[in-house]
């Protein structure tokens, strides 16, 4: 059963709601002094970090926080199209509008009369409209690239992804993935001679070129990097609280170990775990 909380509106009837809270807190007169002051550039901080807010929910399973946050994330829409309604240049109406029509424009085998496609066939057609539209929309100056088009703002791994994705789209790539781990024993050979040199420039834009290759074999696998991190991440996380507690236990503090001793430590948990 869904939970409505309070609330017996109907879902227009909730979002009027929201669209008027939001034009009343950017009052000049009554509002929000926060929220009257805000630009574009000063809310798309808070856009970014609640998308990473709802991924998180979902990576936890936490339904509750999920309904929370996706709610958070409404709001940065709702914030930035009320900005864009007091300048003139768009509402609220026209972004739901766009992505209708956008929607529509790309599923033509369901709304259209086209036949059924598989996942895989809907993937490929959904490149090929996508880069229909973008060859529609005005284009940075200088030669047409295969490579417009993705975002600046994007995370550095997620765009690394994205523009491979670009280049292999029309036959720049690997063809295997036993290419990829030579440039990555390549780049990281490259990474120690840099270290050698003592070149701090040299350092970054080696470890640079290692990531992106990593980024690479990600992409060849099929395996999301942005997600494959984030289990990274949370793994580190897990096992290094589990480390503290272990030494807590024992009656000494993590910090005042050894390194062979807090390594001693790693691999219990490690082995615990498994």
């Amino acid at each position: 059963m869904t939970d409505h909380g309070n609330s017996q509106s109907s879902p227009a009837d909730a979002m009027l709601r929201l669209l008027e809270i939001m034009a009343q807190l950017r009052n000049p007169e009554s509002g929000c002094p926060w929220d009257i002051e805000q630009n574009f550039s000063t809310i798309a901080p808070y856009t970014i970090e609640e998308a990473y807010e709802v991924a998180d929910a979902i990576d936890r399973n936490d339904m509750r926080d999920l309904k929370e946050e996706l709610g958070d994330l409404l709001f940065q829409v709702v914030f930035h199209s009320q900005m864009a309604q007091e300048t003139g240049e768009f509402e609220f109406e026209d972004v739901v509008a766009a992505i209708n029509s956008k929607m529509i424009r790309r599923h033509p085998h369901v709304f259209g009369p086209e036949g059924g496609r598989s996942a895989e066939q809907q993937v490929v057609a959904w490149e090929v409209i996508k880069a229909q539209e973008r060859a529609g929309k005005s284009q940075p100056e200088g030669t047409p690239s295969a490579l417009d088009g993705v975002a600046l703002a994007l995370p550095s791994l997620l765009r690394a992804e994205k523009l491979q994705k670009r280049a292999a789209r029309v036959g720049f790539d690997w063809t295997d993935a036993q290419q990829i781990f030579d440039k990555l024993d390549e780049e990281a050979d490259e990474v120690r001679e840099a270290i050698d040199i003592g070149d701090a420039d040299k350092i970054e834009d080696e470890v640079g070129d290692l990531l992106f290759v990593t980024a690479n074999l990600s992409r060849r696998l099929d395996v999301d990097p942005e997600q494959a991190l984030r289990r990274a991440n949370a793994k580190f996380e897990r096992r290094f609280r589990a480390m503290e507690a272990l030494a807590e236990s024992e009656g000494t503090r993590f910090a005042d170990l050894e390194i062979d001793e807090q390594e001693a430590l790693w691999q219990r948990v490690k082995k615990a775990e498994r």
